[in-house]
Formats: C-alpha cells, sequence, structure tokens
C-alpha cells in the first residue's frame, strides 16, 4: 500500500515539477522579446538583424521548454 501512495505522490511532483521549469522559458522569451522591441527602437535599421536572431534566441529557449515537456513523459 506505501508503493501505491509513493507512486502517487512522485506523479503529482513530476507534473508540478515541469510547471516549474516552464516558468524559466516563459522568462526568457519575455526578456528576448522585449530586448529585440527595445533595440529596434533604438536602431530601426537594423530592425531585420534584430529579428533575425531574435528567432533563433526564440527556437533555442523554446527547445529547452520541449526537452523539459518530453523529460516529463520519460520521468513518468
Amino acid at each position: 500500500m506505501d508503493l501505491i501512495t509513493l507512486a502517487e505522490v512522485s506523479g503529482n511532483l513530476s507534473t508540478i515539477g515541469y510547471g516549474l521549469a516552464a516558468i524559466g522559458p516563459g522568462i526568457g522569451i519575455g526578456i528576448v522579446f522585449g530586448k529585440a522591441i527595445e533595440s529596434t527602437a533604438r536602431q530601426p535599421e537594423l530592425g531585420g538583424r534584430i529579428q533575425t536572431l531574435m528567432f533563433i534566441g526564440f527556437g533555442l529557449i523554446e527547445i529547452l521548454a520541449l526537452l523539459g515537456f518530453i523529460s516529463f513523459f520519460i520521468m513518468k
């Protein structure tokens, strides 16, 4: 009976853990887009280059979120 209780608790903790892990990429994406808007406002002539770098940064941050999502299912 104790093993069933432990399995239920670890399942709940892994769900909470993924929810907490999703906060990091969310903050990172907000920072990337905010800084891209700020730098485009300062130097509008570099808007295209800044946008390209912004999407590369967004992709790298999103990979972290997807890795957390995949590890959630692997650990389950």
